[in-house]
């Protein structure tokens, strides 16, 4: 099996650019005491050697750093280390509200020829368990400004939401074409103990997925599902293949966050049998080319 892995972090504890990993506040991982270890390169690697997979390609994604232009120089240093054989892409935090934007934004492409995009959570939810800031972002002329200046470069924004804000960030990428945006987690189902919650969720994928130029990617279930199973994942896979179509969907697995959910394996073969039915191109392409080709890992 050949992937390339949509979604993932990297960190390290000595550092200490990862206090979230201690403070143990209860949100919707449930207890991630098992998350505060390192993570590298080498151990995603021995995951997918142990599972049986070709690992083709990955995707970093920002990991709530104290320090993001940090977080990247750290990581080019790893990777010039560990990585030199495997194409790997990164995409840090920046705060598009702030009116340091383009400075910082600047310091990160000048760190690292890794970066493809950037990364800020969005999540707002009237749950404080599920909250991640409490605050619209998207709603502000500030922030806004931040988006055109991705628009400018070219790049990509990692679209971390939930369905109640999916309308929102459909309007957002019909305002902005020139940036490409990847739904994170399926968009995050998360209001789903009641008929209206589904609703909410199938109607904003079919809103997003109406715009060009969102991708969206297929991981993170475990976050809000604990104890999934392929019948629990079957109608949230089939659903966004339906609306985005196989070339525009990739699947990932956030590890290491998932991994308090699952196995590397179990969480692939999982994928792999959903997928048994579709055609062999489509399935290379949701498992590796669409990735390949949306983060540019050729270069």
């Amino acid at each position: 099996m050949r992937i390339v892995d949509a979604h993932c972090h990297f960190w390290w504890l000595q550092g200490k650019q990862y206090p979230w990993l201690s403070r143990r506040q209860p949100n919707l991982l449930g207890d991630y005491a098992a998350l505060a270890r390192d993570f590298r390169l080498e151990d995603l690697r021995q995951l997918a050697e142990q599972a049986d997979i070709e690992l083709a390609g990955v995707v970093h994604v920002e990991a709530n750093a104290t320090d993001a232009l940090e977080e990247t120089r750290q990581l080019e240093q790893m990777l010039d280390f560990s990585g030199k054989q495997l194409p790997v892409v990164l995409l840090p935090f920046l705060d598009l509200a702030s009116p340091q934007a383009a400075d910082q934004l600047a310091r990160q492409l000048a760190a690292s020829t890794r970066v493809r995009g950037v990364r800020q959570i969005l999540n707002v939810h009237a749950d404080p368990q599920f909250d991640y800031v409490g605050r619209h972002y998207m709603r502000e002329t500030q922030w806004q400004l931040g988006m055109a200046l991705l628009e400018r470069h070219k790049l990509i924004f990692e679209l971390q939401i939930y369905p109640s804000q999916m309308r929102e960030a459909a309007a957002l990428a019909r305002r902005y074409p020139g940036v490409r945006f990847a739904l994170n987690h399926a968009g995050m189902y998360v209001d789903r103990h009641a008929p209206a919650g589904w609703r909410m969720w199938r109607d904003g994928m079919r809103a997003l997925a109406a715009c060009p130029n969102v991708q969206v990617k297929l991981s993170g279930f475990g976050m809000l599902d604990h104890h999934w199973t392929e019948d629990s994942l079957r109608p949230l896979v089939y659903e966004a293949i339906d609306a985005f179509g196989s070339a525009r969907c990739m699947f990932a697995s956030n590890f290491p966050v998932c991994s308090l959910y699952t196995s590397y394996r179990r969480l692939w073969q999982a994928y792999d049998h959903l997928l048994a039915q579709e055609a062999s191109h489509e399935r290379r392409a949701m498992f590796a080319d669409n990735a390949w080709r949306f983060y540019q890992l050729g270069g």
